[in-house]
């Protein structure tokens, strides 16, 4: 097993059965990951999240969780995660990447 495997994580928490408005369910899922000291970055339909995987992956249940003490009785939750063993990347690593090509 490696130890401490980095990944990068985007994370998309969509509580089901507590009505249209989701805000507050967001930010407390939010508030969990970033209580694990994760790096954070908020976006329209989700977030993107970085850190060793073991604490990604342990912040992720307890949001789930978080929610479901809210009063969701169901959760969608959508994950795209990463991992490297090669090199340390950062989230902003991966944009800077493609805006320098884009720059040329």
């Amino acid at each position: 097993m490696l130890e401490g495997m980095k990944a990068i994580a985007d994370i998309c928490i969509v509580p089901i059965g507590v009505g249209v408005s989701l805000s507050r369910y967001v930010a407390a899922a939010l508030e969990e990951l970033e209580a694990a000291g994760l790096e954070t970055s908020l976006h329209a339909y989700g977030t993107n999240v970085e850190g060793d995987y073991d604490v990604v992956v342990a912040a992720l249940k307890r949001a789930l969780e978080r929610v479901h003490a809210m009063g969701a009785p169901r959760i969608s939750c959508s994950i795209r995660l990463g991992t490297r063993t090669d090199r340390d990347q950062s989230m902003q690593d991966k944009i800077a990447s493609v805006e320098q090509i884009r720059r040329g």
